[in-house]
């Protein structure tokens, strides 16, 4: 997976704004205007020039002398047009070529057109998504589908827990935290969900109901934090804090009605995507010990926590107990007391005895005249109703859309399965921003435009952001869910295409989104690609969804796609083309590194996965040949479907699936593995280099800290089949099922990946074969290795799916291919039922040797395809 961790190389400049971007090509533009009024006036000369040796001529006809002077100035006149002209062509093609390189600079953050295929979602056009649990980097948190939305959320701690800094706050989901467990039991996408999180001695159940009813902006909803003490010898209160805050873009305002001021206390306000709105409290169940707020101007939504912290004051009830608590109404710029008070964050604290149930209602007040009555959202036994109706339906949807306990689940498993859907659809975001990006016709980075994305993460905890490659394998499960959920998703993607076909590939969009990512890893480079996973979902789509996509217009959803896949596959199949006719790379190695033992493939999704040891051009790497033939092959069919041309997308899915040249290109005639091939050699190791020469300083030798390793090549390289690195890349002939069902090479694929001392464990197919040489190898002396031997679900995912096609089909292999398909299945969905059950999380990675969860959790991304493997939906 291509994560931060490791993206190196990465330009820290700061990013120019958008009036600065255009510095360079408007200064080229205003060289070409001048060198075009420069040969103008040359040209406008030149015949008046003409005009005048013109009548010279006349008159010196008429006169009938001065032959010999009249044809030395006309020599002279033409020769000095000549210069002329020459000179205001030179300086019109010095124009043109500048005014050329400023508009290659301005391509990679030109859209690639003005229509936009995620049509604008507000209140009106789809009132059961505008309200969601949009801010999946937060416990809990609730925003809308507007780029500059109110958001609000949920931070809590214990008052004995509370430590410096704000230690002990829970507001952003963070592996530091240590939780026992968090995520989602029940979401539908949609209207409702159900989440637990164990913070012990705490249990905490968040949940919340949509109401949209036919109101305007999308309606009203209630929220409920339920708090129990799982252990009574543990501490018995907790603080709960909501909070409501205003983007820094946000046009409105909120204020904070306290009890002494109101019988009806809470958060009133108004903004330009929601109308006028109240926000109010209820505690449904326990006692509330102390109450407080704070209303003031926080820094942006990056420091909401910090905020919090930085206010808190101590106060002593009457009867002598001390609480931590809010100061009220605060608002300062600067340290100063602000000249118009406008406050843009609101915290409420509630210190409770547990346990405790808080109820929160959101109601929208437009519409509605002066003292009309307005039905509140449920709370108390209305809302636990309400929930419980919504928890029964969604299971009952669940059933019929997977059939698990048909297929002779047990209930654990079951909700195991359904934990896992309900933490993808509960991990869908909405964010918007601009990304930095960079070309090399680019200085320094430049800003994309700003636009919105509404997309899956792979993780809360540690990749609260859109990923393009993780996001094909997210909506392999969300379109078996809902496809409506899924085309939006896709539409918002490629509303992200620029006029080149390119999409960064990790989207870091939003004040909160790039808190979370370190300052090195943000820009991204539009020479670097990222597996065209999007191909598999509209494949299962066109497969499995054909009927669904007759209906409700979504083929007009495809149709405006259409172009824009067109583009897409035009920039992979010419940015990333080889040397060699039928032949691709991955841009982005590192060729000049001496600190990593074999320079990552960032791009390709595989990281640190070994390809050839010495980067070039000549390189040409299996999978993204696999990867194209199968885009070409997926718009072969939407173009039929389309009633578009289809013709060449037919010819480039037969060129490229054409075994006999697959094996010429990439099959080692030693190994008969499917290998990439490039400059390479096997002996390469990481060394300290030599120790410096000491130091001395006043007559002390000085110890020189140790230098960071370096690689060394012990044999020099050769331009060969990168055949001793067996492993994921290896397979994906078989993965994208593009061998003959035949051929020889399937059947000795079939065979090796069985094989325990290969790729073959009890938990899935590891990532990387034990005989290679860098199995579980740094990469660098601080990089673990991370696709050098861990298991990882997708590629599991899409060989146990390839397995099942080859078992269907009769022939040499079909018995091996089923017996393998069975195993593997089995393999996997017990495994991580059983880390989940030990840990409470799914994981980013399984250990090949003892199948524990490994890297981040929870890691709702693709594993979670392990609902698919239990359905056998491929």
């Amino acid at each position: 997976m291509a994560r931060n961790a490791g993206g190196g190389g990465a330009n820290n400049n700061t990013p120019k704004s958008h009036s600065n971007n255009s510095t360079q090509p408007a200064a080229a533009a205003s060289a070409a205007a001048a060198a075009a009024a420069a040969a103008a006036n040359a040209k406008h000369k030149q015949r008046s020039s003409s005009g005048s040796s013109d009548n010279r001529n006349g008159s010196s006809g008429g006169g009938g002398g001065g032959g010999g002077g009249f044809g030395s100035n006309l020599s002279s006149k033409l020769m000095l047009d000549k210069w002329k002209t020459l000179i205001g062509c030179v300086c019109l093609a010095i124009a043109s070529y500048f005014g050329y390189l400023g508009y290659l600079e301005t391509r990679v953050n030109t859209p690639y057109d003005n229509q936009k295929m995620a049509l604008p979602t507000d209140h009106r056009d789809d009132p059961e998504r505008y309200w969601g649990t949009y801010r999946p980097q937060t416990y809990f948190g609730l925003k809308t589908r507007d780029p500059h939305s109110l958001a609000m959320g949920l931070m809590w701690y214990s008052p004995s827990n509370l430590g410096a800094g704000g230690q002990g706050i829970r507001h952003w989901c963070e592996m530091g935290d240590k939780l026992d467990g968090f995520g989602w039991t029940h979401h539908d996408g949609r209207s409702f969900g159900v989440q637990q999180i164990d913070d012990l001695p705490f249990e905490l159940k968040t949940s919340f109901v949509k109401y949209p009813s036919d109101k305007a902006y999308g309606g009203d909803w209630t929220a409920r934090v339920s708090v129990r003490n799982t252990s009574r010898a543990w501490d018995r209160s907790i603080s709960l804090i909501w909070y409501v805050a205003l983007d820094e873009r946000t046009n409105g305002h909120i204020k904070y009605v306290s009890d002494e001021k109101s019988p009806e206390p809470g958060v009133y306000g108004q903004t330009q995507g929601l109308g006028e709105f109240q926000v109010r409290f209820s505690a449904a169940k326990g006692r509330i010990l102390h109450k407080s707020y704070l209303s003031t101007v926080a820094p942006s939504l990056g420091k909401l926590k910090e905020t919090v912290f930085s206010h808190f004051r101590a106060f002593a009830s009457k009867r002598g107990n001390r609480f931590i608590g809010l100061p009220g109404e605060i608002v300062s710029q600067n340290g100063l007391p602000a000249a118009n008070p406008e406050p843009n964050f609101i915290a409420i604290q509630f210190t409770a005895e547990v346990d405790f149930t808080l109820d929160i209602t959101y109601q929208s007040t437009s519409g509605f005249a002066l003292g009309e009555s307005i039905t509140r959202p449920p709370t108390g036994r209305a809302y636990s109703d309400s929930l419980q109706a919504k928890m029964t339906a969604f299971e009952q949807r669940f059933e019929q859309t997977f059939q698990l306990a048909a297929k002779g689940y047990g209930a654990e498993e079951v909700q195991f399965a359904r934990n896992a859907l309900s933490n993808m659809l509960g991990g869908i975001g909405y964010f918007y921003g601009a990304s930095r990006v960079q070309s090399v016709h680019t200085q320094n980075p430049v800003p994309y435009w700003k636009a919105p994305l509404y997309t899956a993460v792979p993780s809360r905890s540690f990749f609260p952001r859109g990923f393009l490659w993780d996001e094909g394998f997210h909506g392999l499960l969300i379109s078996a869910w809902d496809v409506d959920i899924e085309l939006d998703i896709i539409c918002h993607w490629f509303d992200l295409l620029n006029v080149e076909g390119w999409i960064p590939r990790e989207q870091i969009l939003g004040i909160e989104a790039l808190a979370k990512v370190p300052e090195e890893f943000v820009t991204q480079r539009n020479s670097n690609a990222n597996p065209p996973t999007f191909f598999l979902t509209l494949r299962k789509l066109l497969t499995h969804h054909k009927q669904q996509l007759a209906q409700k217009g979504r083929l007009a959803a495809l149709e405006r796609l259409y172009p824009r896949l067109q583009a897409w596959f035009t920039w992979y199949n010419t940015t990333q083309r080889g040397e060699v006719l039928g032949t691709y790379l991955w841009r982005g190695r590192n060729a000049t590194t001496l600190r990593e033992l074999n320079p990552k493939s960032l791009s390709s999704g595989l990281d640190d996965y070994p390809r050839a040891s010495h980067p070039t051009d000549l390189e040409r790497h299996v999978d993204l040949r696999c990867w194209i033939a199968f885009a070409a092959s997926v718009m072969a069919d939407l173009s039929t479907l389309l009633g578009k041309d289809d013709v060449k997308y037919y010819e480039t899915a037969s060129f490229l699936t054409d075994n006999e040249e697959l094996n010429r290109l990439h099959l080692d005639p030693f190994s008969e593995h499917y290998t990439d091939w490039g400059l390479h050699s096997d002996a390469v190791a990481l060394k300290h280099p030599p120790p410096l020469t000491p130091q001395r300083k006043g007559g002390q030798r000085m110890q020189q800290p140790p230098a960071e390793m370096q690689r060394y090549t012990l044999k020099p390289p050769d331009y060969k089949f990168v055949n001793t690195m067996f492993g994921y890349v290896s397979l994906f002939p078989l993965l994208l099922e593009q061998l003959e069902h035949d051929s020889p090479y399937l059947g000795k694929l079939l065979h090796d990946l069985r094989d325990p001392q290969l790729l073959w464990t009890n938990y899935g197919l590891r990532s990387l074969s034990k005989n290679s040489p860098l199995y579980m190898k740094r990469n660098t002396e601080h990089d673990p290795p991370y696709w050098r031997g861990p298991i990882w679900i997708n590629i599991n995912y899409l060989a146990v799916k390839a397995l099942r096609h080859y078992g269907k089909i009769e022939g040499p292999h079909a018995a091996t291919a089923r017996k393998i398909y069975g195993e593997l299945r089995d393999n996997l969905v017990r495994n991580i039922f059983r880390q989940y059950q030990r840990t409470g999380y799914l994981w980013e990675q399984y250990d090949d040797t003892t199948g524990e969860g490994k890297g981040c959790n929870p890691f709702t991304g693709w594993t979670a395809l392990v609902v698919l493997l239990m359905a056998e939906q491929f």
